[in-house]
């Protein structure tokens, strides 16, 4: 039997705006991004190279909705992104204006920094140690 997490729904303000971040910042590619009723799309963001899962980007709808968007993890790093050059990404990431939390640091397990998504959420930029 094989199992995976596909998608991870993260609430967004806005589809536009998220996209712009998530494939104009991070460089992910778009997936998916289809209508399904006024205000509501299907829109599916992955990492460059990733085949499978990915961010559902999910409008917020309803107050509660609307005061979880960017704390998700309530205040936690929420999701990480392992990559397989870390100095590559943290320098592109910074070129394109993302938020770090903190300076790349080592850890047993590998390169390590916190940064956050345009709503606050907070993410691992990781290379793992061979």
């Amino acid at each position: 039997m094989k199992q995976y997490i596909a998608l991870t729904a993260l609430l967004v303000g806005d589809y536009d705006e998220a996209v712009d971040f998530y494939v104009g910042k991070l460089g992910f590619t778009l997936a998916e991004n289809r209508r399904l009723a006024p205000g509501k799309h299907w829109v599916v963001v992955r990492p460059p190279g990733a085949q499978e899962g990915g961010l559902l980007l999910a409008k917020a709808s309803g107050e509660r909705q609307w005061n979880a968007i960017g704390d998700q993890a309530g205040g936690r790093v929420f999701l990480f992104l392992q990559t397989d050059d870390f100095a590559r990404d943290y320098g592109a990431f910074i070129a394109n204006g993302v938020k770090f939390l903190e300076e790349p640091r080592q850890e047993d397990y590998g390169t390590v920094a916190v940064f956050e998504d345009l709503y606050g959420n907070r993410w691992d930029l990781i290379e793992r140690k061979a």
